[in-house]
């Protein structure tokens, strides 16, 4: 698994995660009141932060990798200077219009419901939450025994556990929805339909009520 300087070069390089991330970053861009201030949760190496800045946007950073965070701190080394990109420890103190959570993140995360908890004393009512997550249907890992082995999991539990030592879990979109609640309500999710099927990728925008 790529980390710091080395995911930081792959992503840049990636043109289907450069695709991923633009329509992320877009959607959020198109969410936020002008001068907005945010979280980006999981922040990685500051790709996205570094775009909120740029549109006027004063960004808190949280992002538990050392490795990442070393290579974030460069990245965004004068945003940080001006102020427009903060790095944050938890837990939060700071009151924001948004969070994101962009590239599976939230996949790292098992316990959801504490999560949005934590988020629901951070966030504005009625600001929001985008999370980009991986899809838990995709057929693009219909080749491999671990996700068939895992279907039924995934119906009668509302997640499973992906093989090897990255520890992510994929988790169907109503459990999320349910760990959300009552302080979150899912708004929208993209692709709708059977778009989870052919994208690997999912955006999940929650409100905050």
């Amino acid at each position: 698994m790529h980390t710091g300087d080395e995911y930081h070069e792959f992503m840049q390089r990636s043109r289907r995660d450069r695709r991923v991330r633009n329509r992320f970053q877009g959607l959020a861009l198109d969410l936020l009141p002008p001068g907005a201030t945010m979280l980006d949760f999981g922040a990685g190496t500051g790709i996205d932060a570094a775009i909120y800045a740029a549109h006027g946007h004063r960004t808190f950073v949280y992002e538990p990798s050392q490795a990442m965070q070393d290579c974030l701190l460069r990245h965004c080394r004068n945003d940080i200077v001006r102020g427009m990109v903060i790095p944050v420890t938890r837990p939060w103190v700071q009151k924001v219009q948004a969070v994101t959570a962009n590239f599976a993140v939230l996949n790292h995360v098992l316990d959801h419901r504490s999560l949005f908890d934590e988020l629901s004393r951070a966030v504005e009512l009625g600001g929001f939450f985008l999370a980009s997550m991986l899809s838990p249907w995709y057929l693009g890992d219909a080749r491999y025994r671990w996700w068939w082995a895992n279907m039924a999991k995934l119906v009668r539990s509302g997640h499973y556990a992906s093989p090897g030592e990255s520890r992510i879990h994929r988790h169907a979109v109503s459990a999320v929805a349910r760990a959300a609640s009552p302080h979150f309500r899912l708004e929208r999710r993209m692709p709708r339909g059977l778009g989870p099927t052919i994208h690997l990728y999912q955006f999940l925008l929650f409100r905050r009520v």
